[in-house]
Order: C-alpha cells, then sequence, then structure tokens
C-alpha cells in the first residue's frame, strides 16, 4: 500500500472485517513501513507453505487459530487463542487452520504472496494473494 493510498484516518478493524466474507483472503488495513497490516477470516484449513524470506506474524483478533509446522524435530501445533500472537520463522513450513469462525490479523512485507513461496496446491476455497485493498 503506498503512502498515496493509505488512509490518514482511523480504520476500524470491525468495519475492515465486516466488509467482506471470504475466508483465506486477506485485506490491507495500513502498512507500516514497507510492512502490510491485513486483517483476513479463518475457517477450515489452508495449505502447507513456506515464506522463504520473510516471518510471519499472526494476532488472533477472535476465535482460535492452529497453525501445525514442519521442521528438523518432526510435526507439531500451536494453538493460538483469542487475543494471542505467534511468529512462524522465516523457511518454516507451516499450515494454519481455524475449526471455528476465526478473525486475524497478519503482519507481511509488502507482496508476500499468502500461499508462500513453495506450496502445494492451492484449493478454491485459498485465495492466492498479495492482500486486497479495503472497499
Amino acid at each position: 500500500m503506498s503512502q498515496e493510498l493509505m488512509s490518514q484516518e482511523p480504520v476500524s478493524l470491525a468495519s475492515a472485517l465486516a466488509s467482506f466474507t471470504e475466508q483465506w483472503s486477506p485485506r490491507i488495513v495500513t502498512a507500516v513501513n514497507d510492512y502490510d497490516v491485513r486483517v483476513a477470516k479463518a475457517e477450515g484449513e489452508h495449505i502447507w507453505h513456506v515464506h522463504d524470506h520473510t516471518d510471519e506474524f499472526f494476532l488472533v483478533l477472535d476465535g482460535e487459530l492452529h497453525i501445525a509446522l514442519r521442521g528438523p524435530d518432526g510435526e507439531r501445533t500451536v494453538v493460538l487463542p483469542k487475543g494471542s500472537v505467534f511468529t512462524v520463522p522465516r523457511g518454516t513450513e507451516h499450515k494454519p487452520y481455524a475449526s471455528v469462525p476465526t478473525q486475524i490479523l497478519l503482519l507481511e512485507p509488502t507482496g508476500t504472496s499468502t500461499v508462500g513461496d513453495r506450496h502445494e496446491e492451492v484449493p478454491a476455497h485459498v485465495d492466492a494473494t498479495t492482500g486486497h485493498a479495503l472497499t
């Protein structure tokens, strides 16, 4: 989001989240330096993917997010209840999923793909995007 397009007014996260219904399809609410602040709705499974060059920050605004992680020591899952944060380190294969309707805030470098640099086949319910502008 360029400086010219960034709102000079406060953005209500509740209003931003109410403006769309798609799951796993983030909206860019603002930018901080070279990073997008995105909100998304999550329910069901995302896909296994890796961001080779950046960490991925998650904040759960409502609901509960699970993130399966694959590393040298095997697989594990972290559970993020409402109000929790977690950063997936760059190069870590991960798969977010939510068994209940969940709302999340993400912080990622502008232009970062939601399906990472390497991923499994993208199903129709996952939006492969670098984020959508709020409408």
